[in-house]
């Protein structure tokens, strides 16, 4: 029964900040990279951070020019997203995806987890 369960997600203002958190429970996902993707109504879920199982590497979308930060804590089986300087265009629903490759670059999608909203207010 392995879930990807994400949570940290809400309301801030523009400028602020937000972490998110996806947990990991059983024993399917273990060894596996995980991955932050987002999604607003009507457009394409698109990929935004991955870190392999080891944390050693990780792989980010051009696009967040640094804002957005992943790390891995295997003990507590979480793996976060650090978002900064959070802007309108933010706003979206977030996800976190476990894969059983190690290949940040293509990262291919194994199972999904439900989403956690993300709105920044102007």
């Amino acid at each position: 029964q392995a879930q990807l369960v994400e949570s940290g997600g809400g309301l801030v203002q523009a400028g602020g900040s937000l972490r998110l958190s996806c947990t990991t429970s059983g024993r399917t996902f273990s060894g596996y990279a995980t991955g932050w993707f987002r999604q607003a109504p009507g457009k394409e879920r698109e990929f935004l951070a991955a870190v392999t199982w080891s944390g050693s590497s990780t792989y980010y979308a051009d696009f967040l020019k640094g804002r957005f930060h992943i790390s891995r804590d295997n003990a507590k089986n979480t793996v976060y997203l650090q978002m900064n300087n959070l802007q309108p265009e933010d706003t979206d629903v977030y996800y976190c995806a476990a894969s059983a490759s190690q290949l940040l670059i293509s990262f291919k999608v194994d199972a999904w987890g439900q989403g956690t909203p993300v709105t920044v207010s102007s």
